[in-house]
């Protein structure tokens, strides 16, 4: 059998206590059996001693970020409660779902048995945050059209929209605001036609610069 690609191992136990280190131990030795007998190259490990009902985890958010970074195949776990119980369980579900990690157990002794339950709130998660992404564009769009349509050029301002290195613009650009609002566009609508130009920024900021800038104007 080929390489599957690469893993990371993952254990749990819920409280701090000296007897819970045999069985973080174990789930590890356990684990790392499995990861052999799956043919999978162990990238690295996390651990961690807290509660599964919250998302606060240290070795949790660890091995969040390490898969953002590295190339890594799937996720090996004791049983699906290692991973978290309750919502907390279906959110480290989802976010894996969407970085396309696999999860692997030892209790299936391979990919992780969802119920019922649990595939159809996965599913419902996808379809919300899809939608989610298309409204989102949709605002930027009207924004964009409205501002348009009020004899913004978007072309003009190229050195404000979002940079190639892909790095996000944080600053609001005040004039732009102003000449915007004069336009009579709403602090939404504001917002959207900033983010299409590349600048995360929130409406309450767009507000603030607003008006900060009328405070100047009118002292």
């Amino acid at each position: 059998m080929g390489n599957r690609g690469n893993c990371v191992l993952y254990c749990r136990v819920s409280t701090e206590k000296d007897t819970q280190e045999l069985s973080l131990s174990r789930q590890y030795e356990e684990l790392k059996t499995l990861a052999e007998s799956l043919d999978f190259k162990i990238a690295a490990s996390f651990t961690d001693k807290h509660s599964g009902y919250e998302l606060d985890r240290e070795g949790l958010l660890d091995l969040l970020d390490y898969i953002k970074e590295d190339s890594v195949d799937a996720v090996l776990i004791q049983d699906e409660t290692r991973l978290g119980r309750g919502n907390a369980r279906v959110a480290v579900l989802h976010l894996l779902a969407k970085t396309n990690t696999a999860v692997f157990t030892n209790h299936d002794n391979g990919p992780l048995e969802l119920n019922e339950m649990d595939s159809m709130l996965l599913e419902i998660l996808a379809i919300v945050e899809e939608y989610q992404r298309k409204l989102h564009n949709a605002k930027i769009r009207r924004g964009m059209k409205r501002a348009v349509e009020a004899g913004y050029r978007p072309e003009r301002n190229l050195s404000n929209q979002g940079n190639a290195e892909g790095r996000e613009r944080v600053e609001a650009p005040v004039q732009e605001i102003v000449s915007l609002r004069d336009k009579g566009l709403t602090f939404e609508e504001i917002t959207s036609v900033l983010k299409g130009l590349g600048h995360n920024v929130s409406k309450a900021t767009v507000h603030r610069r607003y008006q900060e800038h009328i405070a100047e104007q009118e002292g």
